[in-house]
This record gives C-alpha cells, sequence and structure tokens, in this order.
C-alpha cells in the first residue's frame, strides 16, 4: 500500500512514519512495526504473530 495513493487507510491505521508495517490476524491488527528493523527482528516478529 502506499500511504500517498490512500491517506484514508493510513489515517484509519495511525499511519505517522514510513516504514510501518501492520501485522493482522484473524483480520485484526494485532502488532505493528515502525521503522528499519533487521531482517532476523522482522522474523521474530512475524514468528510472534503467527503463532
Amino acid at each position: 500500500m502506499f500511504v500517498d495513493d490512500n491517506p484514508e487507510i493510513a489515517e484509519q491505521f495511525n499511519v505517522m512514519s514510513i516504514p510501518n508495517m501492520v501485522f493482522f490476524k484473524d483480520g485484526q491488527a494485532v502488532d505493528r512495526q515502525i521503522g528499519a528493523v533487521p531482517q532476523a527482528a522482522l522474523a521474530k516478529k512475524f514468528d510472534g504473530v503467527l503463532s
């Protein structure tokens, strides 16, 4: 998603800075990662959401 192309969605999920990843589980936002992080940290985040 590009924030400039979808400002209403960015507002809905309170996106104030980029990069900003919102993790969803069963249709609900359950976590978020703001800012650039190493691949290992992102993988750990994914694992947490999937468990």
